[in-house]
């Protein structure tokens, strides 16, 4: 089943089921040439132009056709990336390291190209890895002071899969510490290895979730491609926050091993992108279905996208609003649904059900599920070996304590029911249940071939004292059901972005790709950031 629904996914990329997800043109976007963000008030001077190419904008399939023809090397596109992160990075630290490797990963892969040998869609494509995911030559922390000594031994399965399709692996991203599964009011984007990340749009604003510096870096253009992980919104949020593409797949769909887990029931990794087209040609290589695949397949999906545009006529998809995000983000789900029934799709009103139980549930279950996951994890590492050493080690660095003290999270998972405790298993059983009706019974019963939500609310302003403002429940049935949900921009509040979240039935991810790629095309939502130091307006919001 798996391969057959990988064999699916690359089906939809080669015959241009994704033809939309190459976004119109961007007026407010850099112009060709600048390879930099847009030269607007407070935004980064542009570094290491590439002829005839935006960095913001340009996607894998044209890079491809460049490097195909000889107009491009992936060895000038990297050190393109290198030089922003170099001249950019400073304002929003998204990036704790630099790969330096990275320039001689891209000549293999130039000398590939001129051979017409490569491996598949990423090869020579720069991307950048959340410090969560293992590597064997980088350290890997997931923020902490306790992981910040030799790296791992290996590196996680899916790096492995992104260096045998030739990719690049540019560097590794700052993220919210432990995956913000350490305090019960953290800030997201801090961590005591690099420090707090920013929202590229306004400086003072929060990139939302644990993959914050991933969607930061990609919100400036610091590489083609990230790596995020999610238990529970945490790349769909920061996608949405800071205006960029984020999927979480399937649960399963990418392998988990050597990812710092939170809950083996819950996390995964998935694809953040500038647009659909690149995310999902990123799944299909974490997913293991682009190795080795004929190398043309960029170029025809790229010219696939000219002969057969997509299309929303006759989708069915329920809004689900969730009014308690505020008025601004509920006028910016009036006009998606206005756009989407222009398109000729039908928009229906819709409440998934179950969700108040859902939110009592999940944290108790995943209390139990982090101090049975990390303690498997911890082993593997030099440092604390176990939950217990790593918060007597947090006690014992103040450095772990600068932006916020606590680690309540820790101390609650060390004393949680173990996961072989009957009362846990029918806690876990009961929310697998109850999430996967929430979605499944709301598809069957309005016909949908999807659910949209609003993603995230404004960015909120960074306060360590005060913690996150995000009660955000959109992503919560689908992170739970083990389902996969799509972020892509929506539009704005003022300065600041807003996703849609798209979320479909299971293993549903290829044609849940298709259908973001045409509403992304639709709403051509996406626009640059300004890199703004604050709005003024002193709100949390």
């Amino acid at each position: 089943m798996v391969k057959r629904r990988i064999a699916t996914l690359i089906a939809f990329l080669v015959t241009g089921s994704l033809a939309t997800g190459v976004p119109g043109p961007r007026a407010e976007a850099a112009g060709p040439g600048t390879g930099g963000a847009s030269p607007s008030a407070g935004a980064p001077a542009g570094s290491s132009a590439l002829p005839g190419i935006d960095l913001d904008t340009v996607t894998i399939p044209e890079l491809q056709t460049r490097m195909a023809d000889g107009a491009l090397t992936s060895s000038a596109l990297t050190r393109a990336y290198l030089n922003r992160i170099k001249t950019v990075d400073p304002k929003i630290n998204a990036v704790l390291r630099t790969d330096p490797t990275a320039l001689r990963q891209a000549a293999a892969s130039d000398a590939r190209h001129r051979r017409g040998d490569i491996l598949g869609p990423l090869d020579g494509i720069p991307v950048l890895l959340k410090d969560n995911i293992d590597t064997r030559d980088m350290p890997t922390t997931a923020g902490s002071l306790a992981l910040a000594g030799s790296p791992p031994d290996t590196d996680a399965d899916l790096v492995t899969r992104l260096r045998e399709a030739g990719a690049v692996i540019l560097g590794k991203t700052n993220l919210s510490e432990w995956a913000n599964f350490r305090a019960t009011k953290p800030t997201s984007g801090w961590s005591a290895v690099g420090g707090q990340a920013h929202n590229p749009y306004v400086l003072d604003r929060n990139p939302c979730g644990s993959s914050a510096g991933s969607a930061a870096a990609l919100a400036a253009s610091l590489a083609q491609v990230a790596i995020g992980t999610e238990t529970d919104g945490s790349i769909v949020c920061p996608a949405g926050m800071t205006g960029v593409v984020g999927h979480k797949p399937s649960l399963g769909l990418v392998s988990g091993s050597g990812v710092v887990p939170i809950s083996a029931e819950q996390d995964t990794a998935g694809p953040m992108a500038r647009n659909v087209t690149d995310a999902a040609l990123t799944l299909s290589v974490l997913s293991g279905g682009a190795t080795g695949s004929r190398p043309d397949a960029a170029r025809a999906l790229a010219e696939a996208a000219e002969r057969h545009p997509g299309s929303l006529r006759g989708k069915r998809i329920g809004l689900w609003r969730l009014p308690s995000l505020g008025a601004e983000v509920d006028a910016v789900m009036s006009r998606t649904a206005a756009q989407l029934r222009k398109a000729g799709a039908q928009v229906v009103e819709v409440t998934p059900p179950y969700q108040k139980r859902l939110a009592e549930l999940e944290f108790p279950a995943l209390l139990s599920e982090f101090h049975r996951d990390i303690d498997a994890y911890l082993a593997t590492r030099k440092g604390p070996r176990n939950l217990a050493e790593l918060i007597e080690f947090n006690r014992a660095h103040p450095a772990e304590r600068t932006c916020f003290a606590g680690q309540e999270l820790f101390e609650q998972a060390l004393v949680a029911p173990p996961t072989t405790d009957p009362g846990y298993r029918a806690m876990r059983a009961e929310l697998k249940d109850l999430s996967q009706r929430s979605i499944d019974e709301t598809l069957a019963a309005h016909r949908l071939d999807a659910i949209a939500a609003p993603t995230n609310p404004p960015a909120w302003t960074t306060d360590c004292a005060r913690g996150d403002n995000d009660v955000i429940p959109s992503s919560t049935p689908a992170a739970v059901a083990g389902y996969p949900s799509l972020s892509v921009p929506a539009g704005s509040v003022g300065e600041l972005p807003v996703g849609v979240l798209l979320t479909a039935g299971n293993h549903q991810d290829a044609k849940l790709l298709a259908l973001g790629a045409a509403v992304e095309h639709r709403l051509n939502a996406w626009r640059a950031p300004r890199y703004l130091p604050t709005l003024g307006d002193g709100g949390s919001r």
